[in-house]
């Protein structure tokens, strides 16, 4: 079969790979769309994902297909089923596992390759974290549950409630996705960007105010002048992932408030923080990585409630052989003022959502 395959830093190539087999307890899954996201570009810039994956190896994460195969003693999956794979189940077991907190599994078990004709899917995602995807619902909406999942789990760690204020710093996909998710939510969002173009996309999609952070400036007066009194909002996401956005978050909150570092900078970065501002101000802060099968079926009921506005997420769609070619474009999105906020990936065989199982 046809996959993407990541060499190296900057270096993904098509290549001509075995097709999976299921084995025991596996599902094999005919991929129908699969997305680009912020994550894989970042595993493409630096060549490697210290958690995930270590090249060379199949890439993307992000996907829903239909069944093709089914492993010896793998349950409540059909041939034709239509599923959304998560990319990751836990073990269930570990000290983390036991408190709730199955994000920070010892034994997370990842899986990748969804820049593919077809996907294995490991038993434990099998059992733990592989979702049904309904007739009603596209393939390529069905793919956006791994994201959103983690924004859902961030939501409920940061605590918010409709009425309350939130500043989400980016207009990433992810932090696009914030924006939207706490909107529905009721929350009163005021979004923090960077380019002319995310504005609308940001009011589009739930901002009830939008702060352009001019060259040169922080945007943080501006921000906090939105937000009730003056005083800074409730909640503050950080979607950007640098050190500067970690600060501004700092001083945007509100005395008693939230800041959640969603945003993962590389390892060994360092921020200066004011303590005294943390002390006394009584200032929370934390961080989100990943999430939980609960979140992840959380996330798919939004979707496929209909509320959550999967289709305006899609802004571009491109042939399996052009995922090299996709990246690299991704690469310059911020310069030359790319509007796309995902571009799902079709294979190179088409896939039909009645589909029983086409010969491989």
């Amino acid at each position: 079969m046809m996959a993407a395959v990541l060499y190296g830093r900057e270096d993904l190539r098509l290549a001509q790979v075995e097709t999976p087999v299921a084995g025991p307890g596996e599902l094999v899954v005919r991929v129908g769309a699969a997305l680009t996201c912020g994550t894989d570009l970042k595993v493409y810039r630096r060549g490697y994902h210290a958690r995930m994956l270590t090249p060379p190896m199949l890439f993307g994460h992000e996907l829903a297909g239909v069944v093709s195969e089914i492993g010896e003693g793998a349950s409540g999956f059909a041939v034709g089923d239509r599923v959304a794979p998560m990319n990751s189940a836990p073990c269930e077991l570990c000290y983390f596992c036991r408190r709730g907190q199955e994000n920070l599994c010892d034994d997370l078990l990842f899986n990748n390759g969804a820049y593919a004709e077809y996907l294995r899917v490991p038993a434990r995602i099998v059992a733990r974290n592989t979702l049904r995807v309904p007739d009603a619902v596209p393939l390529e909406h069905a793919a956006l549950t791994e994201p959103l999942a983690c924004v859902v789990r961030g939501l409920e760690e940061s605590g918010a409630c409709a009425g309350d204020s939130m500043i989400v710093i980016g207009a990433g996909p992810i932090g696009l996705m914030f924006v939207h998710a706490a909107a529905l939510a009721g929350v009163e969002v005021i979004a923090v960007v960077k380019r002319e173009d995310q504005v609308e996309t940001a009011k589009r999609f739930g901002a009830r105010a939008v702060v352009q952070i001019a060259e040169g400036s922080d945007g943080v007066e501006a921000t906090r002048a939105l937000t009730p009194d003056g005083r800074g909002a409730d909640v503050v996401i950080e979607a950007v992932a640098t050190p500067a956005t970690w600060e501004s978050a700092v001083r945007m909150v509100r005395k008693g408030g939230v800041v959640n570092f969603f945003g993962g900078p590389p390892s060994g970065t360092v921020v200066a923080l004011d303590t005294n501002r943390l002390h006394y101000g009584d200032i929370t802060l934390k961080a989100s990585f990943h999430h939980t099968p609960g979140t992840c079926r959380r996330a798919f009921h939004l979707i496929a409630s209909g509320r959550f506005r999967s289709a305006e997420f899609l802004t571009g769609r491109a042939h399996l052989t052009e995922v090299p070619e996709v990246f690299r474009r991704m690469m310059t999105r911020s310069a030359t003022g790319m509007r796309d906020i995902k571009t799902a990936i079709v294979p190179a065989l088409p896939i039909l959502a009645n589909e029983a199982g086409a010969a491989r």
